[in-house]
């Protein structure tokens, strides 16, 4: 199935289905609120049908926008956005602990006639103007597929250390609340995914009880609100995220379903990790975007239809 790339400079990057629909927005001009962590972001996203699947700027946290590249607590910086959990205090509100993450530009971007392939640069800036962070991100939109009534966003990450000290990457629960250890890529959804169903491989566990866990993959359903339909999500792993010879730090899934719908590829879930000066480290990840309610097995049947 085709698509068709539009780029409105200084402003975003759309993709638009054969169809019409415009499946994916990602904004990369400035956000005008530094206490929200300024930062790009993918929204809205929207299934091949045409319903939206992110959320963006949600009452209970105005910082939340559709998918972005988060880190909740490094080195005592906030670039996640909000208020900043201080271990015996809660959540406090502390605008001088918050970062931005600034887009430098774009390195490369090719458009072909079913796939998006975009390379771009970005610096992770402390609140004091320090840039404390060069970040390579690759986005692609590949595998629309009509038939399958989905298609597939690629997202990675190669981050270098730019201070002449460690960075040291953690969370809340590293920090001391329990079960909170939210951090790095995070999906919002929207207000009708919330009480949605997520499951992951060979378990027939809910949200709670797979907060903290770890799998290739993980799956969100849900039936919207206004129509008669449901959408499916699946956040996935490429294989050497979960290798602990090529990972710097293992992954859990922080995942939500009540009170709000989220989850995020967490890397520093219940333990701190370290990145020294001058050095990198990288992950990649798959979300597929889809209509109607999948279940365990045609999400497996899917992935291992997608090679990486």
């Amino acid at each position: 199935m085709s698509i068709r790339v539009s780029h409105v400079h200084g402003e975003h990057i759309a993709v638009e289905a054969a169809n019409g629909t415009e499946i994916l927005r990602y904004v990369y001009r400035p956000d005008p609120d530094a206490f929200e962590a300024k930062k790009p972001y993918a929204h809205p996203v929207r299934t091949l049908g045409g319903r939206t699947v992110t959320g963006y700027r949600p009452n209970d946290h105005r910082w939340h926008k559709g998918l972005q590249m988060t880190a909740s607590h490094l080195s005592g910086q906030n670039f996640w956005g909000g208020n900043c959990y201080v271990h015996g205090q809660g959540y406090q509100y502390l605008p001088e602990r918050v970062g931005s993450m600034r887009h430098d530009g774009f390195t490369a971007l090719t458009a072909a006639e079913d796939r998006l392939d975009l390379t771009e640069t970005l610096t992770w800036v402390e609140n004091g103007g320090e840039e404390w962070a060069r970040e390579e991100r690759g986005l692609a939109v590949h595998s629309v597929d009509e038939a399958a009534g989905s298609w597939a966003l690629d997202w990675s990450i190669r981050l270098t250390n730019l201070r002449a000290e460690p960075l040291r990457f953690g969370s809340p629960t590293t920090a001391g609340r329990e079960m909170a250890g939210y951090t790095g890529l995070q999906w919002r959804g929207p207000r009708d995914f919330t009480g949605g169903r997520v499951f992951a491989p060979d378990t027939s566990a809910d949200a709670d009880k797979l907060m903290g866990s770890q799998s290739p993959w993980l799956a969100f359903t849900a039936e919207h609100d206004d129509v008669n339909a449901h959408s499916t999500l699946v956040f996935a792993h490429a294989p050497e995220n979960l290798d602990p010879a090529r990972a710097v730090h293992e992954s859990h899934w922080f995942v939500r379903s009540q009170p709000f719908p989220t989850v995020a590829f967490s890397w520093a879930f219940f333990e701190e990790f370290e990145l020294p000066p001058g050095e990198s480290f990288a992950y990649r990840y798959r979300l597929v975007v889809a209509d109607g309610a999948w279940d365990a097995e045609r999400v497996g049947e899917h992935l291992e239809g997608l090679p990486w």
